[in-house]
């Protein structure tokens, strides 16, 4: 053989084999495949890696884009390369060059109006750095990706009644970049395993203020109206979490140790920002010592957003949030709604922002520890039966969807939005309390300080989690992420207790239902003479599992779960009334166990007196959600409840500590027809708007002749807290033609249908108020509706397909009731073919 063929032939197999390198996925992972869910969905292979990124941006308010000038400095991963390849979704790519110095030269490109090929001017190998400039527009508007459950929209960035037409709202631009919408506003590239530094530059009219990722260096008032901020961000961070907010603002100072902390709220709510977002400083030294891991970035701000397209936002140093955590005195007296998100969206800066998911499968390394944080805080302000409380919440909700059949951390799914469930966010956090509690504490956070220090600046899946705990912990912890992790579904129970009177042993059984045997820790609370003595068994991954132990007489009763830390289904239909009442009593500072107790109390009420005694007894319960339970809980169709529960109710309406229990109180007396004119009247002066919306409701339910009496004057977010109100206040509001009330009208008529299919009395009058909003030119009522159909529709989907059907009528029905107030308009107003859009949007949406 020729020697120089040999050669020439070694070399073109060398060749291969480094093509073959560098184009490394297995078909498997190719998302051409016909059927998404057989995509395994690994981490986004990494070409290019992002080093900074500067933008310079600028705003046509009225067409609604963004002008956009963008210079991105990249490195090759580890492959040598030629070409880069951005995200960038329905832009105009003016120009392309590479910037060598004071230099520029022209690349080639191809865009098919979502990626940015680029051929660089030649082969650059790891370590080498280039810069691109790319001249652009962005055009929001004509993005075509959906949103998911947690973000019903994903467009990237926003413009809020962009030309001021709209006089009850403000003028603003946000954006949203999670999942992967960042590239709607700027190129880059958008997967969370990208990490970059940046600076960015916006001009926008005087009279607004600005915020942004990192620090403001500086800004400049120019002659033309305009003025230009100068934010940067020197620590670098995913694509997703690149944020800007302009508007009309108040910007309230506030400071943790050394590091500016701003609250960005509307001019109005200035004076209560405080209040909203105050604990923000403390929660931020909370959380420092507990993972011993100190806030990581240079400021922290929070900023409110009108139409916002999910509830709240971890922007690196400036999360975003839905305009309705804006709250007054009358509403932050009852609790502050705010808090928990507020504890969630800081968390995750250093859970997603600090180490951020390597891939959407492993979402849950972000928002499983966002969700578990407002546990902890909870626990940190108000105690552990306050923060079990909330965790029971979080797990029922959990329940009541239909996610049983998927992992925490996902392989396979239809698309990264997906991701965004209450298996994520809810069961996530649920698996987390587990994990803790097994741990131990001590063992728990140093695992948890020492995963955020060897993956800081970084990227990790949920292996690099397990490794750091079993390091601390010297345990191995492959059965419980084998379980919980990368395994579906919880536990289903069957639990009996039994006593052998001879042998004085109780015997307790506890019966694994399905096709899935879990193992797992569990507390069982043997009751004897009113002592609780505490046991603590490994349940094995069987069908069976038998216990006994050693009583003196037969247990009062065995509480099942008793630390309310294993998530579980339980079937416990043995226990009788008294052996209910037994557990209650017992249960001091155990929130489950008590509720358990009352909700089989509310169950025989009307036929055991020891049952309604024990339920009235619970309105008296130490824990605020308790007597609420046990109030709404009373069935008024029974006299005897009516009888009994009367006065007590009375007295909860006039001295409970709550606000929000008095609320309950009043309504239920309401509800029973017990109107007491005097305690009605009192309470309507109340600072709290939910007790002067009740007793209100109550004042017109009793004599509605007196409804002049509160026609005019009374605060409008008394009204948004009571649906009673806003129903009764519609046919009035519909006869004046008052515009002013259609956002309040369509918020409670938005799904009527609902309420005709059940049969509700208030009905016509929620057809009466929707066909009105939808009928005239109503644009930020219109654009809420729309919203909520998007928000609502892919989640009632999954529970309800004849629920699904019955919103996507109404939201037809809108497009129909406005289009024809379009079409019968003399002036064509373009506001009313806006509205027919919007919604027309959402039904599509719904296809």
């Amino acid at each position: 053989m020729n020697k120089n063929f040999v050669y020439l032939f070694s070399a073109l197999i060398c060749s291969g084999i480094l093509a073959a390198q560098t184009q490394s996925l297995p078909p498997s992972y190719q998302k051409n495949l016909s059927n998404p869910i057989s995509i395994y969905r690994a981490e986004p292979e990494r070409i290019n890696n992002l080093v900074h990124t500067k933008l310079d941006l600028k705003f046509d308010y009225a067409k609604q884009l963004v002008l956009g000038e963008a210079w991105i400095t990249l490195q090759p991963h580890f492959y040598p390369t030629a070409i880069l390849q951005l995200d960038a979704k329905a832009m105009l790519i003016h120009k392309v060059e590479l910037v060598d110095g004071s230099k520029t030269k022209k690349l080639k490109f191809k865009y098919d109006g979502l990626e940015l090929s680029i051929d660089l001017d030649r082969t650059y190998k790891k370590g080498e750095s280039y810069t691109v400039y790319i001249d652009y527009t962005a055009q929001p508007n004509e993005v075509k990706q959906e949103g998911s459950q947690a973000i019903n929209d994903a467009k990237g960035i926003y413009f809020i009644n962009p030309e001021g037409k709209q006089a009850q709202v403000p003028t603003q631009i946000w954006t949203q970049g999670e999942s992967e919408s960042s590239s709607c506003w700027f190129p880059t590239i958008d997967k969370t395993n990208q990490k970059t530094t940046q600076e960015i530059y916006l001009t926008y009219p005087q009279k607004y203020v600005s915020l942004s990722n990192g620090t403001l260096v500086s800004t400049t008032q120019n002659k033309n109206g305009s003025k230009t901020d100068y934010w940067k961000m020197s620590q670098k961070h995913a694509p997703y979490l690149f944020f800007i907010g302009i508007g009309d603002y108040a910007v309230v100072k506030d400071k943790w140790r050394n590091i500016e902390v701003d609250y960005y709220v509307e001019p109005e709510y200035k004076e209560y920002a405080r209040e909203i977002f105050g604990d923000t400083p403390a929660m931020m030294e909370f959380f420092s010592n507990l993972l011993d891991y100190p806030y990581p970035w240079e400021k922290y701000a929070q900023m409110t957003a009108r139409e916002y397209v999910s509830g709240a936002m971890e922007n690196t140093t400036a999360s975003l949030f839905n305009d309705g955590v804006q709250q007054k005195p009358g509403q932050l007296i009852d609790e502050n709604s705010a808090e928990t998100v507020i504890a969630h969206e800081l968390f995750h800066h250093w859970f997603g922002d600090l180490v951020t998911a390597e891939s959407w499968s492993n979402l849950s390394m972000n928002e499983a520890f966002a969700n578990y944080s407002e546990y902890l805080w909870t626990e940190h302000k108000y105690g552990k039966e306050k923060a079990d409380q909330y965790l029971y919440a979080q797990v029922e909700s959990y329940k009541n969807g239909d996610h049983f059949d998927k992992n925490l951390v996902r392989m396979h799914y239809h698309s990264q939005e997906d991701m965004f469930d209450q298996v994520t966010y809810n069961k996530g956090g649920a698996i987390l309390h587990m994990l803790r509690n097994y741990l131990g504490d001590e063992a728990f956070f140093k695992g948890l300080s020492k995963y955020l220090k060897d993956n800081e600046f970084g990227k990790a899946e949920y292996t690099q989690l397990r490794l750091a705990l079993e390091d601390v912990s010297g345990r191995d912890l492959n059965w419980f992420f084998n379980q919980w992790f990368i395994g579906s579904g919880q536990p289903n129970l069957i639990v009996k207790s039994d006593y052998d009177a001879k042998a004085k042993k109780s015997k307790i059984t506890v019966t694994q239902q399905g096709d899935t045997f879990f193992e797992f820790p569990y507390a069982l609370d043997i009751v004897v003479a009113g002592k609780i003595k505490r046991e603590q068994v490994w349940v094995g991954a069987q069908e069976h599992s038998i216990f006994e132990f050693e009583t003196s007489k037969k247990p009062e009763v065995v509480i099942y779960n008793a630390d309310q830390v294993l998530l579980s289904d339980l079937q416990d239909d043995q226990k009788t009334v008294e052996e209910y009442l037994a557990q209650y009593r017992v249960a001091k500072g155990n929130y489950t166990a008590r509720r358990e107790a009352v909700e089989a109390f509310a169950k025989q009420q009307s036929t055991s007196v020891v049952a309604l005694t024990a339920l009235l007894e619970s309105l008296k319960d130490d824990n605020d959600g308790i007597r609420g339970l046990a109030i709404n809980s009373l069935d008024f169709t029974v006299p005897l409840v009516v009888e009994k529960a009367t006065p007590v109710l009375k007295s909860i309406a006039e001295h409970d500590s709550k606000t929000l229990v008095q609320a309950q109180a009043i309504s239920a007396l309401n509800s029973m027809g017990a109107f007491d004119v005097e305690l009605l009247d009192k309470a309507a002066k109340s600072v709290s708007y939910r007790v002067q919306a009740a007793a209100i409701d109550g004042v017109l339910q009793h004599d509605p002749s007196k409804f002049s009496n509160y026609k005019e004057g009374l605060d409008e977010e008394v009204i948004k807290n009571s649906e009673q109100l806003i129903t009764a206040f519609i046919p009035v509001w519909v006869a004046e033609n008052d515009f002013s009330k259609a956002n309040l009208v369509i918020q409670t008529a938005v799904f009527y249908l609902f309420a005709k299919s059940q049969g509700a009395p208030v009905a016509d009058q929620l057809e009466k108020g929707f066909t009105w909003v939808m009928s005239n030119d109503t644009e930020e009522a219109t654009n809420v509706a729309a919203q909520m159909y998007t928000m609502y529709y892919a989640y009632i989907k999954t529970q309800s397909e004849a629920a699904a059907s019955l919103m996507k009528t109404m939201a037809e029905t809108a497009v129909d009731l406005k289009k024809t107030a379009y079409e019968k308009d003399k002036v064509k107003n373009s506001n009313l073919k806006k509205q027919w859009d919007v919604l027309q949007q959402a039904v599509d949406k719904m296809n």
